[in-house]
């Protein structure tokens, strides 16, 4: 226990450091700092910023140095775009557009910064990443000491882990269906037909539970939803969205942690890092340190450990160390794990030229997205399910496996959280294909409208609704909210297309020895799909459901032996059956339905 207060300390300290370090610097601009990539803005730029005494000026605190610049940026760009253009100029050199504004202000703050964290980067790595990392493992560790397999950990009874009533949950979800819909305003530069639309389609989906909802009183609701909130875990929530919205939408705020991985960045892809370099560190380092976690908790069930020890691989070597050193090696950053549509910018006109300009590697990526997303999932899930990706390879998965499994409870069983499944993530993908189809029809024709859609708009707006939004502040920030797989189970596309092909033609399923079951119910409890798995046991069916990840911790957890993960091709067609009786006689042991 000492070993573990020790390790808990640790990782608090680093936590409070890696939060106060965003106030620790001080910015000072200067001509030199001034990030653009044109001459005629640098020069209006530096102009307007010495008219209002900004050049030279220290600024305490980030947030008074960025007011003032985006001050400086739209002056400037009210005085180039009210000038004529200079002959042989072109308006892109001369004019500043509003995709300017973004870049310009995080290069720049990032360019001005100094202070503690930025003359001592390394220092505050340690200060944070390390010290967080040791404290973790400490804190950790001590369990591989305890008696193998699963015990009642009180899970319901802990402040970060019991989640909240209903009604909280409820109150969460319209406060950030409403602040997403409102945000999207303003993203979309006033455009309000997309985010009308979103709001209309929210209430659609709605209307729909709620109406089949009525038609099935007859139908028992079973929740998981606990009777106490834990206000740890609202706190850890909220903080993981705080990240998310900044991360996505302003990471000007965040350079001082930026500044403290570039040395990092610099070694793996020779560049200074980026927003998404601290977001691919963190995350690859969270998924190692809970990864050994999740195999110290499951270390009894060898499937656990192996699929562990899978998804840490991918992440570290494949999604995040390989692509860092494409880039040094002058080759697109790729990621070869990611399929399309979860990869829904894999298609967008900048992502083919670049690769089909990166000559034969790039050929090859390309080939290899493509046959991956047409022949490589159908085939592969017939096999093993979706599984083989949603649980031993893809990212998403990853976290919510490793950092995520202190949460996995939360996940509402309720039938009417099935329904809103059910509708959302179809939704998603249906979004999905629809805008793909619009950019490539954009790319092969030079047409940006169809109908009355307009492909750079939908492209837009599904990047912010989906790809941020939904994947990032929802389907992370939510985790100790709703549980840890909240993206995979209502949002993520390709999901969706794994669970369709899984669904209707697949030889995994979930068998049942429903002979055995006392009704325990840590199948379900522990389900982070939101299935009912003792629902199955009892009527000795197998599991067969679209949204069923393949994670096997139903199995693992199952003190009697009841749930086995298995692939059979005998029965596909026939794997949905209610109810199956096996009967075995003298030379023959025979399913009867």
């Amino acid at each position: 226990m000492m070993l573990k207060k020790i390790g808990i300390t640790l990782f608090v300290i680093a936590l409070l450091v890696f939060t106060a370090m965003l106030g620790l610097d001080s910015y000072r601009l200067s001509s030199e700092s001034i990030a653009t990539n044109s001459e005629f803005h640098k020069k209006e730029i530096l102009a307007q910023a010495e008219a209002v005494g900004m050049v030279g000026k220290e600024y305490t605190s980030s947030f008074a140095f960025i007011s003032d610049f985006k001050m400086v940026l739209e002056n400037a760009q009210q005085s180039l775009n009210g000038q004529e253009l200079p002959d042989g100029v072109s308006e892109w050199d001369f004019k500043i557009g509003s995709w300017n504004v973004k870049d310009y202000t995080f290069q720049t703050v990032q360019n001005s910064g100094e202070g503690l964290v930025s003359k001592n980067p390394l220092l505050f790595f340690l200060l944070t990443f390390g010290l967080g990392i040791l404290g973790g493992l400490l804190y950790i560790l001590p369990n591989f000491q305890s008696i193998p397999g699963i015990k009642n950990n009180h899970v319901y009874h802990r402040s970060l882990t019991r989640g909240l009533k209903v009604g909280l949950r409820g109150s969460f979800l319209a406060a950030t269906v409403i602040g997403v819909i409102v945000f999207g305003f303003f993203y979309m530069n006033g455009d309000l037909f997309w985010p009308i639309t979103t709001a209309v389609m929210a209430l659609v989906i709605i209307g729909l539970v709620l109406f089949y909802e009525k038609q099935k009183k007859n139908i028992g609701d079973r929740s998981a939803s606990p009777d106490l909130t834990g206000w740890l875990g609202v706190f850890t929530g909220v903080y993981l969205i705080g990240f998310y919205i900044l991360l996505y939408w302003s990471p000007q705020y965040l350079t001082p942690w930026i500044v403290m991985v570039s040395p990092i960045s610099e070694v793996l892809s020779g560049n200074p890092a980026s927003q998404w370099f601290l977001y691919g560190l963190l995350y690859t380092v969270i998924v190692i340190v809970m990864g050994v976690r999740m195999i110290a908790k499951y270390r009894h069930n060898n499937y656990q450990v192996v699929r562990t020890l899978s998804v840490m691989f991918f992440q570290t070597c494949i999604a995040f160390i390989l692509p860092e050193i494409l880039v040094r090696l002058n080759q697109p950053y790729f990621d070869f794990k990611n399929i399309w549509p979860l990869d829904y910018d894999f298609f967008f006109d900048w992502n083919l030229n670049t690769l089909m300009e990166s000559g034969s590697l790039g050929i090859f990526m390309l080939v290899w997205g493509v046959v991956l997303t047409v022949i490589g999932v159908p085939l592969i899930t017939y096999f093993f399910g979706k599984r083989w990706y949603c649980s031993w390879v893809c990212g998403c998965g990853g976290l919510a496996e490793t950092m995520g499994d202190p949460f996995r409870q939360l996940s509402d069983k309720s039938l009417k959280a099935w329904k809103y499944e059910r509708w959302i993530i179809h939704s998603v993908l249906a979004f999905a294909v629809v805008m793909t189809i619009l950019v490539l029809y954009t790319y092969f024709t030079g047409a940006y409208n169809v109908l009355f859609l307009n492909s750079d708009t939908v492209r837009t707006w599904y990047g912010f609704l989906i790809g941020s939004a939904f994947a990032g502040v929802v389907g992370t920030g939510f985790y100790p909210l709703m549980g840890n797989r909240t993206w995979c189970r209502f949002g993520c596309p390709l999901a969706a297309y794994l669970g369709l092909v899984q669904k209707f033609k697949s030889r995994f399923r979930i068998t049942v020895n429903g002979g055995q079951c006392i009704s325990c119910g840590n199948c379900s409890t522990y389900c982070e799909m939101g299935i009912d798995v003792r629902h199955y046991a009892q009527r000795g069916q197998d599991v067969v459901r679209s949204s069923c990840v393949g994670c096997g911790v139903c199995a693992a957890v199952c003190p009697r032996g009841v749930l086995r993960l298995e692939n059979a091709g005998e029965d596909v067609a026939t794997r949905t059956e209610d109810l199956k009786v096996i009967h075995i006689a003298e030379g023959e042991v025979r399913i009867l339905n």
